[in-house]
């Protein structure tokens, strides 16, 4: 029997978009700037096309066209991708700085943040609960998305003086498309991947990810200083982002199972109490995907673009990031690095996402969110429906994954920076990152979380551009590595 919704927790999550830390003069004017140039960005990275906006359409085609080139390889590499991430495949002796499963951890730690707890709720709260068939299509086709940029991102790494390694589409825009003879080209949408990342990662990703954690725990934890819990947080990103990619991939290979298993087994915890309800969940999770219920407002338009934006948001295929940590795995098997990626949007928005979507949905309780939008406190209090204090342990999660997205993102940023102003200036961005991580706690992210989120989808127009022009010469690589491992070789 379906649990009825026991509103009996005094957890009070606010809104995904703003805290409820009161502005300063200066915060007000800044956030004033980015309202404008988001003003005129929406009109450019937002441009509908049918009532679809261009952004999507973008995403969507791209992972759509690479699984048709790659012979779908989202599918029939998905068992050697389980075997390459156990370690079957691991070689000590080949260059990089991390193995393939702490540069797939690392890489989920970037992707698996707060909007696999809010994003989803949000998704059904304007799409309705059709909008999560439609992440899962786009999670299942961005695994291609993956395999691909991270193939070229490994490829097409560079490896520094020191012995670190920096790749990602900045490189290997560059250098792949120098090789066809577009070098202009390729430097100009290196550079321009580069600052959108940069200014996504370093600016947006820190203060944001701060930002909603404390809201989180501070709720749980009533007078808890956003100074004190802002420096403390701080201290903890320092401490893991300084030591390099290796002290990151190794944070990251622990954080990244433990966040999951408490997540997962809370959700599985609800699914079995109502395990009567989760048919008729996914039932109605389908039907609606495509006759979507009277109360959402533009109909299957606006069910099947929210749900592919989401996704879009939730694993970030297509967007390169994730290239930037997998081109740092101990491996010279480029193809062998993107089959492992292809299983991040696997497990962040097909697994995730939708064991979120199915609590948030079998408790019912995104029905009495029709005024704006509250995707923490919805999912808080689908959890708090079943026991009091599992909002306690949402929070705890929130916490997890705000950090490891910290983690994660702080690298990304790292490396546009060094590319674009050179690596003796790389302790700069490290500071910025830092910095961000207190201010976040502090201040209302207002526009300036708009702008940054901008930047973050904006990066999907060079690195998709690159993808396409490269997709040959990755599925050749493709069907040569399928050849050598069929063979016994490798």
């Amino acid at each position: 029997m379906l649990l009825s919704i026991r509103f009996i927790t005094t957890v009070n999550f606010t809104a995904l978009a703003v805290t409820k830390v009161e502005n300063t003069n200066i915060f007000s004017t800044i956030d004033g700037i980015f309202q404008k140039l988001v003003t005129i960005l929406e009109k450019i990275i937002f441009f509908d096309i049918a009532g679809f906006p261009l952004i999507v359409l973008w995403l969507i085609l791209g992972a759509i066209l690479l699984t048709f080139r790659m012979g779908f390889i989202n599918i029939r590499g998905f068992k050697h991708a389980i075997d390459i991430v156990r370690g079957k495949y691991d070689s000590p002796e080949n260059e990089g700085e991390v193995t393939h499963f702490q540069a797939l951890a690392t890489a989920i730690s970037g992707t698996v943040g707060i909007g696999n707890v809010a994003g989803v709720a949000i998704a059904i709260q304007l799409g309705g609960p059709g909008a999560v068939f439609w992440m899962t299509i786009g999670g299942l086709f961005g695994m291609t998305s993956k395999f691909t940029e991270c193939t070229l991102g490994l490829k097409y790494r560079r490896i520094n003086s020191d012995g670190s390694i920096a790749g990602g589409p900045m490189y290997y825009l560059s250098k792949g498309l120098a090789n066809m003879g577009l070098r202009a080209m390729g430097q100009g949408m290196a550079t321009l991947f580069a600052f959108f990342c940069g200014l996504s990662t370093l600016v947006g990703a820190s203060i944001f990810q701060t930002n909603q954690s404390y809201i989180a725990v501070s709720n749980v934890i009533p007078g808890l200083s956003s100074w004190v819990y802002g420096v403390i947080v701080a201290i903890l990103v320092a401490i893991v982002i300084l030591g390099g990619m290796k002290r990151i991939g190794i944070v990251a290979g622990s954080l990244v199972p433990t966040m999951a298993v408490i997540y997962i087994v809370a959700c599985l915890w609800i699914l079995g109490i109502n395990f009567t309800e989760i048919l008729p969940a996914f039932g109605k999770i389908f039907t609606e995907a495509f006759s979507p219920s009277a109360v959402v407002a533009g109909g299957f338009v606006t069910t099947f673009s929210i749900g592919l934006r989401r996704s879009a948001y939730s694993n970030e295929a297509g967007l390169g990031t994730a290239s930037i940590p997998h081109a740092s795995a101990k491996t010279n098997e480029p193809i062998r690095e993107g089959i492992v990626a292809l299983l991040e949007p696997f497990i962040d928005t097909v697994i995730i996402c939708n064991m979120t979507a199915l609590v948030i949905v079998i408790t019912g309780v995104y029905q009495d969110y029709r005024e704006g939008i509250d995707g923490v406190k919805m999912t808080a209090d689908a959890f708090a429906s079943v026991f009091s204090w599992f909002p306690y342990l949402l929070a705890f999660a929130v916490f997890l994954f705000a950090f490891s997205t910290m983690i994660g993102t702080a690298y990304q940023g790292i490396i546009s920076w060094n590319y674009l102003f050179g690596i003796q200036t790389a302790i700069i961005p490290k500071i910025i990152y830092i910095l961000g991580v207190i201010i976040g706690a502090n201040v209302s992210v207002g526009a300036a979380l708009d702008f940054t989120d901008m930047m973050l989808l904006a990066m999907a127009f060079p690195n998709l551009i690159g993808c396409y022009l490269m997709s040959g010469e990755v599925a050749s690589d493709l069907r040569n590595y399928m050849l050598r491992l069929q063979s016994g070789t490798i």
